[in-house]
């Protein structure tokens, strides 16, 4: 059995997981969220804008189901992703799809118009150098657009949310997994994620600015928005 990557964000370990649980994770990831990723996905290109002849990065997109959504607004979009086999996933969706390292990522500067990044950023070791490197391919005035696990502002929410769904999730997901480990490994990042403010806070030290977040589904996902100054 595959072992699952550790909480320490080892890139490679990382990118075997994804590896391993790219077949049949789209619909798991539905299972998973009861439907309400599609509902995420749209709300996530409402935030996002983008108008027809923008170029769009949409980095960490897996099968690229996300990048699809977002090219519905007539923009470029390209799925970018370290998981060779979630890009092999994502082959028949029609839009371009490119393998890189989020830290090294294989683009000009300012070469988008945007950059999005929907529930991978909590799986990059440094958070705030990911940040940056996203804000170096983005043309001055472009847009950061992060969909992303949170943490329910309300405590009796957050108590039965950390304490019952992210307890029970790997026990939900097992039958429609490829690598069920792989999901005990999701849950617990998704239990030491950071909250709202504290998001928003690594992306102004990343060099973003107008920082502003809403939150969906009572707080359970968040959407950061942001601006580059340069």
């Amino acid at each position: 059995m595959m072992a699952r990557a550790g909480l320490d964000k080892d890139p490679r370990d990382i990118a075997v997981m994804f590896d391993g649980v790219a077949k049949g994770y789209d619909r798991t990831n539905t299972v998973m969220t009861m439907g309400f990723d599609r509902r995420w996905r749209e709300t996530t290109r409402q935030v996002l804008d983008a108008s027809p002849g923008e170029k769009v990065l949409d980095l960490a997109a897996g099968t690229a189901v996300s990048t699809v959504e977002y090219a519905r607004s007539g923009a470029w979009c390209v799925a970018a992703d370290f998981s060779l086999e979630m890009l092999r996933g994502g082959a028949d969706r029609g839009v371009p799809r490119v393998a890189a390292d989020a830290f090294h990522l294989p683009f000009a500067t300012d070469a988008f118009d945007a950059v999005t990044v929907s529930f991978g950023l909590r799986n990059m070791n440094d958070t705030v150098a990911a940040l940056a490197e996203m804000r170096r391919v983005v043309r001055p005035g472009g847009r950061l657009v992060i969909c992303e696990v949170s943490q329910p502002p309300l405590r009796p929410l957050r108590w039965l949310y950390r304490n019952t769904v992210l307890r029970g999730l790997p026990l939900i997901t097992k039958p429609f997994s490829s690598n069920s480990e792989a999901y005990a490994y999701l849950a617990e990042s998704m239990r030491d994620w950071h909250n709202q403010r504290t998001v928003a806070e690594l992306i102004a030290k990343a060099g973003w600015r107008e920082v502003e977040w809403l939150n969906l589904t009572f707080g359970v996902v968040a959407l950061h928005r942001a601006t580059n100054p340069d």
